[in-house]
């Protein structure tokens, strides 16, 4: 088992299914930069994200997955640039049950001007990988893709007493 430090946290939003504070219906996740060049999201599935009894449904696997490969552009760049997925696979390994916090750990394993390849695992609480992905992501600027207002969105940094300041893997 090794810590590893949290360097900074990631915005986030006020509707997004990901992390969106305010939409009752998502995962609420939270994203941490580390030390190992690595994006690290936190979230506890709800009953209303199952699939089977108990456990986290595949789709949504996919979703936190993919939303953390993509934000890993994030940590070396601008935090308005953002990862539009191009191609994503996932392969599950275990089930994710619904009621532990979830990590996920995602990193960049290649980089262009254009676009990026990244990895990463749903991590269960034991350290055993749930999920793998990975994904191939065009880079591109929020205001590219979307009308995308920072107030309107409530985009920004939303600390609170429970932020890690190191994980142990």
């Amino acid at each position: 088992m090794k810590e590893v430090k949290v360097t900074n946290k990631q915005h986030n939003s006020k509707m997004c299914f990901a992390c969106g504070l305010s939409n009752s219906f998502g995962l609420k996740s939270r994203f941490y930069e580390l030390e190992t060049e690595e994006l690290l999201a936190l979230f506890t599935p709800a009953v209303e994200h199952q699939g089977y009894p108990g456990r986290l449904h595949g789709g949504l696997a996919a979703t936190i997955l993919d939303e953390t490969i993509g934000r890993a552009i994030m940590m070396t760049c601008s935090d308005t640039l953002w990862g539009v997925t191009v191609d994503f696979s996932m392969r599950l390994r275990k089930p994710v049950p619904l009621d532990s916090e979830i990590r996920v750990l995602a990193r960049i394993t290649q980089e262009d001007k254009r676009f990026f390849k990244g990895c990463g695992e749903i991590l269960l609480a034991n350290g055993d990988v749930a999920v793998e992905g990975q994904g191939r992501y065009l880079k591109m600027d929020i205001s590219k893709i979307a009308d995308f207002d920072t107030e309107e969105q409530q985009w920004r940094v939303v600390h609170s007493p429970n932020d890690p300041t190191s994980v142990v893997f």
